[in-house]
Protein backbone atom coordinates (compact mmCIF):
# COMPACT_ATOMS: atom_id res chain seq x y z
CA UNK A 1 0.00 0.00 0.00
CA UNK A 2 1.52 3.16 -1.19
CA UNK A 3 -0.62 5.58 0.87
CA UNK A 4 -1.68 5.41 4.31
CA UNK A 5 -3.74 8.55 3.89
CA UNK A 6 -5.63 10.17 0.71
CA UNK A 7 -7.94 13.29 1.34
CA UNK A 8 -9.97 14.20 -1.70
CA UNK A 9 -11.67 17.26 -2.35
CA UNK A 10 -12.06 17.98 1.22
CA UNK A 11 -14.18 20.64 2.46
CA UNK A 12 -15.36 21.77 5.62
CA UNK A 13 -18.10 24.74 6.61
CA UNK A 14 -18.58 26.18 9.93
CA UNK A 15 -22.23 27.24 8.93
CA UNK A 16 -22.20 29.71 5.71
CA UNK A 17 -18.54 29.75 6.24
CA UNK A 18 -16.51 27.22 4.47
CA UNK A 19 -12.94 26.73 5.90
CA UNK A 20 -11.69 24.16 3.86
CA UNK A 21 -12.20 24.50 -0.14
CA UNK A 22 -11.44 21.37 -1.54
CA UNK A 23 -8.58 20.23 0.01
CA UNK A 24 -6.64 17.33 -2.06
CA UNK A 25 -3.42 15.78 0.27
CA UNK A 26 -1.78 12.45 0.92
CA UNK A 27 0.65 11.24 3.11
CA UNK A 28 2.77 7.72 1.83
CA UNK A 29 3.54 4.85 4.32
CA UNK A 30 6.37 5.43 6.27
CA UNK A 31 6.53 9.47 5.30
CA UNK A 32 6.48 12.45 7.11
CA UNK A 33 4.34 14.99 5.56
CA UNK A 34 3.94 18.28 7.01
CA UNK A 35 1.05 21.32 6.14
CA UNK A 36 2.61 25.06 7.50
CA UNK A 37 0.99 28.08 7.17
CA UNK A 38 -0.40 31.21 9.23
CA UNK A 39 -2.67 31.00 11.99
CA UNK A 40 -6.33 30.49 10.85
CA UNK A 41 -5.59 28.56 7.65
CA UNK A 42 -7.58 26.07 8.43
CA UNK A 43 -4.78 23.65 9.61
CA UNK A 44 -6.24 22.08 12.62
CA UNK A 45 -9.53 21.99 11.37
CA UNK A 46 -8.62 20.08 8.51
CA UNK A 47 -6.73 17.47 11.02
CA UNK A 48 -10.09 17.70 12.79
CA UNK A 49 -12.40 16.66 9.97
CA UNK A 50 -9.90 13.90 9.41
CA UNK A 51 -10.21 12.64 12.71
CA UNK A 52 -13.72 12.67 12.54
CA UNK A 53 -14.57 15.51 15.09
CA UNK A 54 -15.80 18.03 12.66
CA UNK A 55 -18.18 16.97 9.73
CA UNK A 56 -17.09 17.41 6.59
CA UNK A 57 -17.52 16.72 2.69
CA UNK A 58 -15.34 15.09 0.62
CA UNK A 59 -13.55 11.63 0.76
CA UNK A 60 -11.23 10.62 2.77
CA UNK A 61 -9.29 6.96 2.42
CA UNK A 62 -7.43 5.77 5.14
CA UNK A 63 -5.76 2.37 4.76
CA UNK A 64 -7.02 1.75 1.70
CA UNK A 65 -10.68 2.00 2.75
CA UNK A 66 -13.16 5.01 2.18
CA UNK A 67 -14.34 6.48 5.44
CA UNK A 68 -18.21 6.16 4.33
CA UNK A 69 -19.16 7.45 7.84
CA UNK A 70 -16.48 8.85 9.80
CA UNK A 71 -16.09 7.71 13.41
CA UNK A 72 -13.21 8.31 15.76
CA UNK A 73 -13.00 5.06 17.35
CA UNK A 74 -13.36 2.85 14.25
CA UNK A 75 -10.26 4.96 13.03
CA UNK A 76 -8.35 4.80 16.22
CA UNK A 77 -8.92 1.21 15.74
CA UNK A 78 -7.39 1.45 12.46
CA UNK A 79 -4.36 2.99 13.29
CA UNK A 80 -5.28 6.56 13.28
CA UNK A 81 -4.02 8.95 15.88
CA UNK A 82 -4.15 12.81 16.78
CA UNK A 83 -2.11 14.94 19.04
CA UNK A 84 -3.86 17.80 19.38
CA UNK A 85 -2.58 21.15 19.90
CA UNK A 86 -3.89 21.45 23.95
CA UNK A 87 -2.23 17.95 24.63
CA UNK A 88 -5.34 17.41 26.08
CA UNK A 89 -3.63 15.30 29.45
CA UNK A 90 -5.06 13.87 32.20
CA UNK A 91 -3.37 16.80 34.79
CA UNK A 92 -4.64 14.13 38.22
CA UNK A 93 -2.92 11.10 36.71
CA UNK A 94 0.33 9.65 36.40
CA UNK A 95 2.73 10.00 33.40
CA UNK A 96 2.71 6.34 33.36
CA UNK A 97 -1.58 6.05 33.32
CA UNK A 98 -1.68 8.47 30.95
CA UNK A 99 0.36 6.12 28.83
CA UNK A 100 -1.69 3.27 29.60
CA UNK A 101 -4.69 5.71 28.28
CA UNK A 102 -3.13 5.69 24.85
CA UNK A 103 -3.72 2.20 25.06
CA UNK A 104 -7.16 1.41 25.96
CA UNK A 105 -8.50 0.51 22.31
CA UNK A 106 -5.83 -2.23 21.95
CA UNK A 107 -6.58 -3.70 25.23
CA UNK A 108 -10.07 -3.30 24.88
CA UNK A 109 -9.77 -5.43 21.69
CA UNK A 110 -7.77 -8.26 23.46
CA UNK A 111 -3.85 -7.25 22.86
CA UNK A 112 -2.15 -7.19 26.01
CA UNK A 113 1.34 -5.93 25.29
CA UNK A 114 1.47 -2.83 27.15
CA UNK A 115 4.20 -3.06 28.99
CA UNK A 116 6.31 -3.78 25.93
CA UNK A 117 4.72 -1.03 24.18
CA UNK A 118 5.49 1.38 27.20
CA UNK A 119 9.47 0.16 27.21
CA UNK A 120 9.30 1.36 23.44
CA UNK A 121 7.93 4.69 24.70
CA UNK A 122 10.59 5.05 27.53
CA UNK A 123 13.37 4.31 25.10
CA UNK A 124 12.18 7.20 22.82
CA UNK A 125 11.66 9.48 25.66
CA UNK A 126 13.92 8.74 28.82
CA UNK A 127 12.46 11.51 30.93
CA UNK A 128 9.20 9.97 30.73
CA UNK A 129 10.83 7.10 32.44
CA UNK A 130 12.32 9.57 34.98
CA UNK A 131 8.77 10.68 35.73
CA UNK A 132 6.23 8.03 35.53
CA UNK A 133 4.83 8.46 38.87
CA UNK A 134 4.75 11.84 38.66
CA UNK A 135 1.37 13.89 37.94
CA UNK A 136 1.22 15.08 34.37
CA UNK A 137 -0.49 18.47 35.61
CA UNK A 138 3.28 19.28 36.77
CA UNK A 139 5.37 18.14 33.89
CA UNK A 140 7.04 20.90 31.59
CA UNK A 141 5.58 22.15 28.84
CA UNK A 142 8.41 19.99 26.80
CA UNK A 143 7.38 16.78 28.78
CA UNK A 144 4.00 17.39 28.55
CA UNK A 145 4.34 17.34 24.28
CA UNK A 146 6.48 14.26 24.88
CA UNK A 147 3.49 12.88 27.37
CA UNK A 148 0.87 13.72 24.63
CA UNK A 149 3.39 12.14 21.71
CA UNK A 150 4.06 9.03 23.90
CA UNK A 151 0.64 8.09 24.75
CA UNK A 152 -0.44 8.15 20.90
CA UNK A 153 2.48 5.78 20.53
CA UNK A 154 1.17 3.30 22.81
CA UNK A 155 -1.86 2.71 20.05
CA UNK A 156 0.98 1.52 17.46
CA UNK A 157 -0.28 4.30 15.10
CA UNK A 158 -0.06 3.78 11.54
CA UNK A 159 -0.59 7.48 11.51
CA UNK A 160 0.29 9.77 13.44
CA UNK A 161 -1.32 13.47 13.54
CA UNK A 162 0.66 16.02 14.72
CA UNK A 163 -1.38 19.32 15.99
CA UNK A 164 1.35 22.22 15.93
CA UNK A 165 4.03 19.94 18.78
CA UNK A 166 6.48 23.37 18.61
CA UNK A 167 3.22 25.62 20.18
CA UNK A 168 4.85 27.18 23.22
CA UNK A 169 8.12 25.38 23.36
CA UNK A 170 10.98 27.28 24.08
CA UNK A 171 13.62 26.79 21.36
CA UNK A 172 15.76 23.85 22.50
CA UNK A 173 12.80 22.01 23.52
CA UNK A 174 11.51 22.43 19.97
CA UNK A 175 14.55 21.49 18.36
CA UNK A 176 14.76 18.24 20.93
CA UNK A 177 10.79 17.22 19.91
CA UNK A 178 11.45 17.82 16.16
CA UNK A 179 14.46 15.23 16.31
CA UNK A 180 12.24 12.79 18.19
CA UNK A 181 9.43 13.20 15.41
CA UNK A 182 12.58 12.52 12.54
CA UNK A 183 12.95 9.93 14.70
CA UNK A 184 9.95 8.33 14.89
CA UNK A 185 9.92 7.39 10.94
CA UNK A 186 12.79 4.67 11.53
CA UNK A 187 9.67 2.98 13.15
CA UNK A 188 7.81 2.74 10.19
CA UNK A 189 4.41 5.10 11.63
CA UNK A 190 3.65 7.63 8.82
CA UNK A 191 3.33 11.10 10.01
CA UNK A 192 1.01 14.34 9.22
CA UNK A 193 2.87 17.40 10.83
CA UNK A 194 0.56 20.62 10.76
CA UNK A 195 2.98 23.49 12.13
CA UNK A 196 3.61 27.13 11.95
CA UNK A 197 7.36 26.50 12.66
CA UNK A 198 7.80 26.18 8.85
CA UNK A 199 11.64 25.76 8.86
CA UNK A 200 11.72 23.15 11.98
CA UNK A 201 8.71 20.98 9.86
CA UNK A 202 10.05 21.56 6.44
CA UNK A 203 14.05 19.99 7.86
CA UNK A 204 12.06 16.81 8.82
CA UNK A 205 9.29 16.30 6.28
CA UNK A 206 10.09 14.26 3.14
CA UNK A 207 6.85 16.51 1.25
CA UNK A 208 5.08 19.71 2.09
CA UNK A 209 1.60 21.87 1.76
CA UNK A 210 1.12 25.21 1.82
CA UNK A 211 -2.31 26.13 3.53
CA UNK A 212 -3.97 29.88 3.31
CA UNK A 213 -7.17 30.77 3.93
CA UNK A 214 -8.42 27.24 3.58
CA UNK A 215 -7.00 26.19 0.50
CA UNK A 216 -3.74 24.43 -0.93
CA UNK A 217 -1.62 27.56 -2.37
CA UNK A 218 1.66 25.18 -2.48
CA UNK A 219 2.83 21.48 -2.92
CA UNK A 220 5.59 19.76 -3.23
CA UNK A 221 9.25 17.78 -1.94
CA UNK A 222 10.18 19.82 1.44
CA UNK A 223 13.68 20.99 -0.24
CA UNK A 224 11.75 22.23 -2.98
CA UNK A 225 9.29 24.27 -0.92
CA UNK A 226 12.31 25.31 1.44
CA UNK A 227 14.15 27.03 -1.47
CA UNK A 228 10.67 28.39 -3.28
CA UNK A 229 10.75 32.56 -2.56
CA UNK A 230 7.61 32.76 -1.90
CA UNK A 231 8.16 30.47 1.36
CA UNK A 232 11.43 31.47 2.07
CA UNK A 233 9.84 35.26 2.32
CA UNK A 234 6.87 34.69 4.10
CA UNK A 235 7.23 31.81 6.27
CA UNK A 236 11.18 30.79 7.05
CA UNK A 237 12.40 34.74 6.63
CA UNK A 238 15.76 36.04 5.54
CA UNK A 239 17.56 32.95 7.07
CA UNK A 240 15.10 30.71 5.65
CA UNK A 241 17.64 28.92 3.68
CA UNK A 242 19.87 27.91 6.40
CA UNK A 243 19.50 24.97 8.94
CA UNK A 244 18.38 25.78 12.35
CA UNK A 245 18.61 22.00 13.64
Amino acid sequence: MSNILDIRDLCVSYGKVEALHHINLKVAAGRIVTVIGPNGAGKTTMLSAVMGLLPSKGEIEFMGEVQRAIEVEHLVAMGMTLVPEKRELFGEMSVEDNLLLGAFQRYRSGERDQAQTMEEVFRTFPRLRERRVQLAGTLSGGERQMLAVGRALMARPRLLMLDEPSLGLAPLIVREIFHIIADLKKTGVAILLVEQNARAALQIADYGYVLETGSIALEGDSRQLADDPRVVETYLGLGGRQKTA
